[in-house]
């Protein structure tokens, strides 16, 4: 019998084993999904094979990106046929054509600025697109910046100071936008979303949230902005229910309209482990990137990989 999720609109039903890998080929982790205008699906591994592209049906067609990347955190994909790749363990974002040319660097490879400067990068972690094509990116770990660049790499500003007031960050995460151009940051370990206008001027903020780390936008009028939360952190409240890992689907006003995943992570279909990257494909279709060895199978005794990939079609 087939697993779902959520309720009313919004019911998914999990395909279990989505993406036969080659014989012999392990994800390790997968970091971050993207889809492009073909429903091919390209995932960011933190395995051998950085970057790997499946059809819509789940069968393998190549992989590219072997010895360029450190460590695998988001993607974006352009809409010119491109692809933004950011690697936190190399500090840099590269925009790359869908067969893995590169095109455009941002960052200096293998060199991160000072510890909190401000400076782009040190450990960035997503890039967001504007109507114009210019770029976001979020930074990250080591800094508490949204940066703006031209499409051609140009830096153009920069907004964001550690903190919790309005504005200020612990932890960017994850970045998106729409088509109106608003800008919408997943500020980690504040439990929220901010919401800024194109300039880095403060709108609003989303709460009601734990640990927001991944986002997808959807297109065109009132899109739906999808959210996934990771599960408790602490030895305290690790086993606590009904504050993730899980998947949120709000408005582009922040209006909760669903929930999807259990009460508790875990490895049973329907549950989450650590939702990290989510994408669409034309059909509505959810791909959850799930970083779950660097959550939970490194702990385990012995150590082992878990599953870090989940397809949810949805049935309505």
């Amino acid at each position: 019998m087939a697993t779902t999720m959520g309720k009313g609109e919004f019911i998914y039903e999990v395909v279990e084993g989505w993406g036969k890998l080659p014989d012999g080929w392990s994800y390790r982790e997968v970091a971050a999904v993207g889809v492009d205008r073909q429903d091919r699906v390209y995932l960011f591994s933190r395995g051998e094979h950085p970057i790997i592209v499946f059809d819509r049906d789940g069968s393998f067609l190549r992989s590219w990106g072997e010895g360029l990347f450190k460590r695998a955190h988001g993607i974006t994909m352009g809409p010119d046929d491109s692809i933004y790749c950011t690697d936190d363990g190399d500090h840099t974002v590269r925009k790359c054509a869908l067969d893995g040319t590169i095109l455009l660097t941002l960052g200096i490879p293998g060199k991160p600025t000072p510890y909190q400067s401000g400076e782009p990068f040190n450990r960035c972690t997503h890039v967001a697109l504007s109507p114009k094509n210019e770029i976001y990116v979020s930074d990250g770990y080591g800094n508490s910046r949204v940066h703006k660049y031209s499409p051609d790499g140009k830096l153009l500003l920069s907004w964001g100071e550690p903190g919790t007031d309005p504005g200020q960050f612990n932890i960017v995460h994850n970045i998106c936008a729409d088509q109106d151009g608003y800008v919408y940051v997943a500020d980690r370990e504040n439990h929220r979303v901010q919401v800024f206008d194109a300039n880095g001027k403060y709108e609003t903020q989303w709460n009601n949230m734990h640990r927001p780390c991944a986002l997808y936008m959807g297109k065109g009028p009132n899109p739906l902005c999808y959210i996934g939360e990771l599960g408790p952190g602490l030895p305290v409240n690790k086993e606590m229910p009904n504050c993730g890992p899980r998947l949120s689907i709000l408005t582009d006003k922040g209006k909760l309209l669903a929930r999807l995943g259990d009460i508790r992570g875990g490895e049973a279909p329907g549950q989450f482990i650590a939702p990290h990257g989510i994408a669409l494909d034309s059909k509505g279709n959810i791909y959850v990137a799930e970083v779950s060895w660097t959550i939970a199978g490194q702990h385990m005794k012995p150590p082992r990989e878990l599953r870090s990939l989940q397809k949810l079609v949805k049935r309505n």
